[in-house]
């Protein structure tokens, strides 16, 4: 299991399509997801500090938990199949845990509302990780490096190259 950080949010360039992107902690691999408009914006909305007057999806179901006295303890993605990554939400409730299948997406949007940590198993980061080499990786490079992949990448590309062709 590795522990990642949300790097950014970014779209394809090709399809237009939001991605958020997954840093590990400890390392120099880049997890990149390809999500929806409506949880990019939900993602952005919190990593920037925004509110609205009433309560989105995601602060809603953050909202609920704490009135009935749970609370997300951490979110993993859990593996990649059929170019889909699947993800759980761990829930804590009187000193009992529960996962609940979610898709990363969501998954994240209430990982950065309850300050829960993200996971990502380890086989998901061999299968879909991108590596920059050197201890002293420059932040510019990777922007720069990322968005030349963006640029020229779709999600059926990404997973061919990764050996997960239909």
């Amino acid at each position: 299991m590795h522990e990642m950080v949300i790097y950014g949010v970014s779209f394809d360039l090709v399809g237009k399509q939001p991605i958020v992107l997954l840093k590990t902690a400890d390392g120099n691999k880049f997890l990149p997801i390809w999500i929806g408009h409506p949880e990019a914006a939900a993602i952005l909305m919190k990593l920037q500090g925004a509110s609205t007057p009433r309560p989105m999806t995601h602060d809603l179901v953050t909202e609920m938990l704490g009135e009935l006295g749970a609370q997300v303890v951490r979110i993993t993605v859990t593996e990649l199949k059929e170019n889909t990554f699947y993800a759980s939400i761990t829930v804590q409730q009187n000193g009992s845990e529960i996962e609940i299948d979610s898709r990363p997406s969501d998954a994240i949007a209430l990982a950065v509302r309850a300050d829960a940590p993200i996971f990502a198993a380890e086989e998901v980061i061999e299968e879909s990780a991108i590596e920059f080499e050197g201890e002293d990786v420059n932040e510019e490079e990777i922007v720069t490096e990322f968005k030349q992949f963006l640029d020229n990448v779709t999600p059926d590309e990404f997973a061919e190259a990764n050996g997960e062709e239909d």
